[in-house]
């Protein structure tokens, strides 16, 4: 009697891890033949070809001219209103300009007077994207537009200034409106790893939340379904087999027979 509840126990667990398995295999399935595709193709990507390194050179520095005289510390404070948090000094289309940082944001201003700069405007932003420009087109065509609202191509700082070249990929550089750097480097390699990655953390909107609740429940069930394969492993294994097979007095006698 004991035996048969046991029996009886074990195959209603059997049950269960099957049908947990096969209906977590319908419905998880798809999303993990996303995961394993997306995951894929984005490690087939090289990164610096995501960051449109091979269009845009970004990390290019210029020297300051060892026989610049600089503003005093005095003279660029004279110049913001606000108390300084951060002073670089930088080369900034062949002038040398103090990038300030403030609590109210980040200008410029000219590294040899101390005066205040304007902001950058979208004949400079272009300027400066054409500087960095180092793919196989000498000098495409290129439009300026100024950003101010964030997009599934770009969510950082606001507003910045678009540049978008007519090259085969598509290139567009956005460059910061404060401080004339470029923020970001967008291509159609980029677009596609984008898109992948927002399949891959599920994110099919923004494509940069990694927290988002389809995520975390298909992550569960993922879990879920290697539990239900491992019972169901644990039940099925041969040698299990073999070995209750080997208390069967009929395959002891046709074993000894042998």
């Amino acid at each position: 009697m004991e035996g048969a509840v046991l029996k009886s126990a074990k195959l209603r667990l059997h049950l269960l891890a099957s049908r947990t398995h096969k209906w977590l295999a319908v419905i998880i399935g798809a999303q993990l033949l996303l995961w394993f595709t997306s995951g894929a193709l984005m490690s087939f990507l090289p990164i610096d070809r995501v960051h449109g390194d091979h269009l845009v050179e970004r990390k290019a520095t210029t020297a300051l001219p060892s026989h610049l005289a600089l503003a005093s510390p005095s003279a660029i404070t004279a110049a913001t209103a606000a108390p300084i948090e951060a002073v670089t000094y930088r080369m900034w289309l062949g002038r040398a300009v103090a990038e300030v940082v403030t609590a109210d944001g980040t200008r410029l201003v000219d590294a040899r007077t101390g005066a205040a700069l304007p902001a950058p405007t979208a004949s400079q932003a272009e300027a400066v994207a054409r500087a960095a420009w180092r793919g196989s087109s000498a000098q495409p065509k290129a439009t300026v537009a100024r950003i101010e609202r964030a997009s599934a191509e770009y969510r950082g700082a606001l507003p910045v200034w678009r540049v978008a070249f007519a090259d085969p990929d598509s290139t567009r550089v956005f460059i910061a409106a404060d401080t004339g750097r470029i923020a970001a480097v967008r291509t159609g390699t980029w677009r596609l790893y984008d898109f992948f990655w927002g399949l891959h953390i599920m994110d099919w909107k923004n494509h940069e939340d990694f927290n988002t609740p389809w995520l975390l429940a298909f992550a569960i069930g993922a879990l879920a379904l290697w539990a239900g394969g491992a019972v169901l492993l644990y039940m099925r294994w041969p040698r299990r087999r073999r070995r209750n097979a080997g208390n069967d007095p009929l395959y002891s006698r046709a074993t000894h027979d042998r």
